[in-house]
């Protein structure tokens, strides 16, 4: 499923038109009965329906979900929200064939009407993608209306007056019960402030060829079967040194329970060697529980990691490093090393991010690839901006600093957005409230390790990982788990049956 703002939408329309043959009003024709299919399932036959049209493509969809609905019996009415000479070309077409249906067509005449509050569903075809700017008079007025009296709202493509895209915080726009999405999801239906305007929502396919969407744009959602497609195959001579042979370095005094997690996920995610290194006061409280790991004991000062140790890289396919290990200076002058030095990926994660921050020229410069895994926090501590910033355009900021500093970024939040250092950008929607907890960024740290070593691409990797992270907590809330008391380590446990459903 690919995700496009609101001109590569446009342009996607233009070259299904132009340079494959499809004719608007056919893709019109389709947009709308395709919403018309989606609507019959979620209202009654004694419900009353009025549909608002305006002006341009979603109010022409409006018009064709009118007349199906007509035609399928049920109760339906149009308010048209514009003068009837802003209805032109294709929009016009459907509006004359649904009154040649017997469709009626009421004329808003910029007050606040009944029409809203005597029909059980209102459907949202106003705007669409077309919306520019904060909506003005009579129509914001309308809106704010139906916001507070509507029984039940659905739009089309996009609630009228959101943004479709990023960078946009101050709008007017339609609360909407449901969604139906033409085509591809736009960007707004992923972003915090903008997602929850949508309701629930579902794309809907309406013949647009795959071929427009793979020219104009290269932002999609990763789901199970790309999982399917892309996680090796275990072979029946696999040996546990060609599984990955990885290094997890963290953990302190204070935290060392977060060392612990990531070694555990790394294995139960199909890691064939796992070492920590750590203080010796860690390795004394975590060996005895976590027991298929191997330990490396480094040096410390008060109970921190510090550089005096030489820390051989030889053999190992990748490190993490980060977890629980705290922001002591000499702690950071070990990250930076091994940040120098590593000639093989590395995942950075947590605190090793605070310590990275002076030095991004040793990542742009790496010849190896680097992984960082930021909360948005993290992110914006690495930007120098405000985590509002950050928020309000995330697929920028993460594509922007994934190209300058050569690195995979793999921001965690509602939804995940992974990067890769050449701008493609993919969603993850797996996952639930219940990992807002300690440690489950810990546990996804190790997924990555594992997955980066397991024979794919490391951008398939890092999709993979989170979304096979997101779906431990899906299955465990869905079973016997609550958003209240999942933890990180239920995580874990449910790795096993994830692996189940995906082979």
């Amino acid at each position: 499923m690919y995700i496009v703002t609101a001109k590569e939408m446009y342009d996607i329309d233009h070259f299904a038109m132009t340079e494959i043959g499809l004719d608007g009003k056919l893709l019109m024709e389709n947009a709308g009965r395709a919403v018309a299919d989606r609507v019959t399932a979620i209202v009654k036959d004694t419900d009353k329906i009025c549909v608002l049209a305006g002006s341009g493509n979603n109010g022409g969809d409006g018009f064709v979900i009118a007349r199906t609905l007509l035609d399928k019996g049920y109760a339906v009415q149009v308010l048209q929200v514009v003068a009837n000479d802003k209805i032109l070309g294709d929009a016009y077409y459907h509006k004359r064939l649904f009154e040649r249906c017997g469709g009626i067509i009421s004329l808003f005449d910029g007050k606040c009407t009944s029409m809203i509050t005597s029909n059980n569903v209102i459907i949202d075809a106003i705007i669409g993608i077309g919306s520019k700017g904060i909506l003005r008079e009579p129509l914001a007025s309308l809106v704010h209306y139906i916001n507070r009296e509507a029984k039940k709202v659905i739009s089309v493509d996009i609630p009228s007056g959101l943004p479709a895209d990023e960078g946009k915080g101050e709008f007017i726009s339609i609360q909407a019960d449901y969604t139906f999405v033409i085509g591809a999801p736009k960007v707004s239906a992923f972003l915090n402030h903008t997602s929850p305007y949508y309701g629930k929502w579902e794309p809907v396919s309406i013949g647009l060829p795959s071929r427009a969407f793979k020219t104009n744009t290269s932002r999609f959602v990763w789901g199970i079967d790309d999982v399917r497609n892309s996680l090796p195959d275990r072979k029946p001579d696999d040996h546990k040194g060609e599984l990955g042979k990885g290094l997890v370095i963290g953990g302190s005094k204070e935290m060392p329970g977060a060392l612990a997690m990531s070694l555990k996920a790394s294995l139960r995610a199909g890691a064939g060697l796992i070492t920590g290194a750590t203080t010796e006061g860690v390795i004394r409280m975590l060996s005895a529980n976590c027991i298929e790991a191997t330990y490396k004991e480094l040096s410390e000062t008060n109970g921190f990691l510090d550089n005096r140790t030489d820390v051989s890289l030889e053999g190992y396919h990748a490190v993490a490093i980060g977890m629980g290990m705290g922001r002591r200076t000499c702690t950071g002058d070990l990250v930076r090393s091994l940040v120098h030095t590593a000639e093989c990926p590395i995942v950075i994660d947590a605190d090793g991010l605070y310590h990275i921050k002076e030095d991004l020229l040793d990542i742009e410069n790496r010849r190896y690839p680097t992984v960082i895994t930021p909360h948005p926090g993290e992110m914006a501590m690495l930007l120098g901006i405000t985590v509002n910033e950050l928020l309000l355009e995330p697929f920028r900021y993460s594509r922007e600093f994934a190209i300058k500093n050569n690195s995979y970024v793999v921001l965690k939040g509602m939804i995940t957005i992974i990067t890769s250092p050449e701008g493609e950008q993919v969603v993850n929607m797996s996952g639930n409230p219940g990992l807002a907890k300690g440690g489950s960024g810990d546990v996804l740290t190790g997924i990555i390790l594992a997955m980066i070593m397991q024979g794919q691409m490391i951008f398939q990797a890092l999709c993979n990982a989170c979304y096979i992270h997101g779906r431990s907590a899906d299955e465990l809330i869905s079973e016997k788990h609550s958003y209240h008391d999942l933890l990180a380590s239920d995580v874990i446990d449910g790795l096993a049956k994830v692996f189940r459903i995906i082979s």
